[in-house]
């Protein structure tokens, strides 16, 4: 394993596997993920808005470098359908050395 405090695990929760996907692709098309893993049958329980919530959600895995952190964001509050979205990360510890390498690579943006 190498070093790889540069990566970044970003989670973002939707209401429905039709938004989720859609947002995945939003998100790899701009080339602002190398992955996004949708997790089906989530059950989440929250405040909102003073009330005691729940509601069944799928929950995206996303894979970005921190580079790419800003603009996933952007991204995520502009085509979620949530007026609030979920968006948090963590930078990862370590990881594969080809898997981070590969990782690197699908986020790259083009040169100018």
């Amino acid at each position: 394993m190498m070093a790889a405090r540069h990566i970044w695990l970003v989670l973002v929760t939707t209401p429905n596997r039709k938004s989720a996907r859609a947002l995945a692709r939003s998100i790899l098309r701009a080339k602002l993920a190398a992955c996004v893993n949708l997790v089906a049958g989530l059950e989440s329980h929250y405040w909102w808005r003073t009330k005691l919530e729940r509601s069944s959600e799928i929950l995206l895995l996303i894979k970005t470098t921190r580079r790419q952190l800003t603009r996933l964001e952007e991204l995520v509050v502009k085509e979620h359908p949530y007026d609030t979205p979920e968006v948090i990360g963590w930078p990862l510890g370590a990881g594969n050395r080809r898997y981070v390498a590969w990782l690197e690579a699908s986020v790259r943006q083009p040169r100018r």
